[in-house]
């Protein structure tokens, strides 16, 4: 009986490996500059994966070295300090391994290279809207509380830089190929998660404060936006979509696009329609109570 579970212990991590090179679910092509977190990543599988290994022999050795024999007594045997150097040793050697090329990663991902464009990813529950500076090349100010059902966005009416952000309430989101874009991340009321699989990129996204992250996009296509943190009970219809294509394109897209100052011209009209239209049904009413 024994033997069984040598075998199956044998067998399943010899089959880990073997799984491991041959799995059809792999990572898809990549569309961003971030091929080193998938390096990071395979660093890992192989850290962790000799480890695994390492352990399910150990068992299996142990199941056979120590299987009962009739007329044979256990041992007792203390512990060993040499023994325990050495796994301390290997485990710091092999957290090390793990977390290092992490770090020299983390540190390119924050390092938003010179010249590179910005626009602003807003979360809420359960949905998407972007933000994009307008010609001066600037995102006006923001703020929590200047959100309103005029102005979702809470942009400051006061900064003149705002004026002329490009407004995207939408849940598709179209940037240029091979332009390098600082994302910046903001929520307006729970902790969410702006994430991309093909960008290789994400990021949380903490109401109160703004995270951010820079990549380039390297390939045209239209790509899946999900939120990656558990947001409520809608946190599995929080989508949206990317399109990469090139710098007309996406430039054509962006000048059909509605400013911010266009946006509160807009409500300023609806409301002094609704006004107008108010007084006309006082005085319309008062005209039939008179007669």
């Amino acid at each position: 009986m024994f033997m069984i579970t040598v075998y199956a212990l044998l067998f399943v991590g010899i089959g880990t490996v073997v799984f491991h090179f041959i799995s059809p679910w792999w990572w898809t092509e990549i569309a961003s500059n971030w091929g080193y977190i998938d390096d990071t990543i395979i660093i890992t599988f192989w850290v962790t994966g000799v480890v695994w290994v390492a352990v399910i022999l150990f068992m299996a050795y142990c199941v056979y070295k120590f299987r009962y024999q009739e007329g044979k007594r256990s041992e007792y045997k203390p512990e060993s300090h040499k023994l325990e150097w050495w796994l301390t040793g290997l485990t710091a050697v092999g957290v090390a391994m793990m977390l290092t090329p992490g770090l020299f990663v983390w540190n390119q991902y924050v390092t938003v290279p010179e010249g590179a464009a910005e626009f602003e990813v807003v979360g809420k529950q359960w949905g998407w809207s972007f933000r994009f500076p307008g010609k001066d090349g600037k995102l006006g100010k923001t703020s929590m509380r200047n959100i309103n059902d005029d102005n979702p966005f809470g942009v400051d009416p006061k900064d003149p830089n705002g004026k002329d952000d490009v407004l995207i309430d939408d849940s598709e989101l179209h940037l240029p190929l091979n332009k390098p874009v600082k994302v910046l991340l903001r929520s307006i009321d729970v902790l969410h998660d702006f994430y991309v699989p093909e960008f290789r990129a994400k990021m949380d996204m903490v109401p109160g404060s703004i995270t951010y992250f820079w990549f380039e996009p390297t390939r045209t296509g239209t790509f899946d936006i999900m939120c990656f943190e558990l947001c409520g009970t809608g946190h599995y219809a929080m989508r949206g979509t990317v399109v990469i294509e090139t710098e007309t394109d996406f430039q054509k897209w962006l000048d059909e696009q509605t400013t911010f100052e266009e946006a509160m011209a807009d409500v300023s009209r609806r409301k002094h329609s609704k006004q107008v239209s108010s007084v006309k049904v006082l005085y319309s009413d008062d005209s039939v109570s008179t007669q």
